[in-house]
């Protein structure tokens, strides 16, 4: 087991388990893990995982200042539905940003899967950004990937971060759960 692999599973368990129970502190502690998968990618040669792990920052940085300081009042943003024409947009952009991700990672890398990387890539930065402004279809959207990650993990032999995705899914699941008791009280 890499050591660098494991520090990261803890750090991105944690994160989301916090994000699940809209801690805020899910932000700075998914900044750590972001940071060491951008190495774990790159020297797995999933380029488009590893550019993912960078957007990812920026949306992290965005989110802590969102669940801090978002909103018209500036005390942070409560779980929301998300605008119907705003989810259509971001589904059939996040289709035709997998296609052309997906291509030219075919054609100009040596990434081992491509398409499934750039899926996996492009809809999670979509799922990001929805939880950084607490939209409660992001916990689907991360069901999702979740089913997607762990068999790619598995095959690749990267069992911590399988294990991670595993996790992933339960807290998803648990998150979407909670989310949906937040959105009914408020």
């Amino acid at each position: 087991m890499n050591l660098v692999e494991s520090i990261a599973v803890v750090f991105g368990i944690g994160s989301v388990w916090l994000n699940a129970r809209q801690n805020v502190l899910g932000w700075p502690t998914g900044l750590i893990n972001v940071g060491l998968y951008t190495l774990i990618f790159f020297k797995g040669q999933l380029y488009a995982m590893m550019g993912l792990q960078v957007l990812f920052f920026a949306i992290s940085l965005y989110g802590w200042y969102q669940w801090l300081r978002g909103g018209q009042q500036h005390a942070g943003i409560a779980v929301s539905k998300i605008p119907v024409r705003l989810g259509v947009a971001l589904a059939a952009g996040s289709l035709v940003g997998a296609a052309g991700l997906g291509w030219a990672l075919h054609v100009h890398t040596g990434d081992q899967q491509p398409f499934v990387d750039a899926g996996v890539s492009v809809v999670s930065m979509v799922a990001q950004w929805m939880m950084a402004r607490k939209y409660l279809e992001t916990w689907w959207i991360w069901i999702a990937v979740n089913l997607v990650s762990v068999p790619l993990f598995l095959v690749r032999a990267e069992y911590p971060t399988a294990l991670q995705y595993t996790v992933f899914l339960g807290l998803a699941v648990s998150g979407l759960l909670q989310w949906r008791r937040s959105l009914a009280s408020s």
